[in-house]
């Protein structure tokens, strides 16, 4: 597929199932301004509607500081409440797309995440940090709180009381700290090098089947277990006809790796 180029985004297709994705405002240490807002929304909706040939995205930041300091806030010195908004709408919809994308993102947090920075890496499936990183939900500091989804994301992955202390003090915490505590699932030393090693071994499986897992994990998490167990029978049944189920049984029985085409 042919994707567009961004002012704040660089997008390098590592083979024709992986896309790395990289924040690129490494001056601000890659903070979100609204054309990152906007940049983002599009190609998140892009992927959604059209992911033609990819099955797994990496999302990191440029440069070695950071991942994403969080919200531009020299862009924000002055603006207007009605100003604040409109872009604040922006970025809602960017995190939502996110959140919604059906390919798995991993982020690759290669430096600090910081606020709105943090709620990025949260909103993707799974986190993997390198060892340096500081990560931190800081919007209490500036008399604000989080609202690109952290205080919904961080208590689903590091427990309600872990949240609110985070949270609530603003407190800077290490990847080792983020690992120990469900937020981060790998500590590493080549950090977008294991990311895009993880996102071959996803690419490498049935992609119906791994979007419609991803589906119902994160949907079915919002369900009593009931429903979200007959929520998970739908999107299995989905892919009962499908030319990649067949495939994956012969694969099996033929004592060959299966060659999954998306059908």
């Amino acid at each position: 597929m042919t994707l567009p180029g961004y002012q704040t985004l660089t997008l390098e297709p590592r083979d024709e199932h992986l896309l790395l994705v990289t924040l690129n405002r490494p001056q601000v240490l890659n903070a979100l301004n609204t054309q990152m807002g906007k940049d983002k929304h599009d190609l998140w909706t892009r992927l959604a509607a059209e992911p033609g040939l990819l099955r797994c995205v990496v999302l990191t930041g440029a440069g070695e500081r950071a991942f994403c300091a969080g919200a531009d806030l020299k862009e924000r010195d002055g603006m207007s409440e009605t100003v604040w908004r409109a872009q604040h709408e922006i970025f809602e919809r960017a995190f939502t797309a996110l959140m919604e994308l059906p390919l798995p993102v991993i982020a690759a947090v290669n430096g600090h995440a910081f606020g709105g920075g943090m709620e990025i890496a949260l909103c993707c499936d799974f986190i993997y940090a390198a060892r340096g990183a500081r990560m931190a939900l800081s919007e209490t500091r500036l008399g604000l709180m989080p609202g690109g989804g952290g205080t919904q994301n961080m208590p689903r992955a590091a427990g309600e009381r872990r949240a609110k202390e985070l949270i609530l003090t603003a407190g800077a915490f290490e990847a080792q700290q983020g690992y120990e505590w469900g937020i981060v699932n790998r500590v590493c030393d080549k950090v977008v090098e294991d990311a895009l090693a993880t996102a071959r071994t996803i690419a490498e499986n049935a992609p119906l089947a791994v979007r419609q897992a991803k589906k119902s994990i994160h949907y079915g998490l919002q369900m009593d277990l009931a429903t979200g167990y007959r929520f998970e029978i739908e999107a299995y049944n989905q892919l009962v006809g499908t030319e990649d189920r067949r495939e994956g049984v012969r694969a099996f029985n033929e004592k060959r790796k299966p060659r999954f085409q998306g059908k």
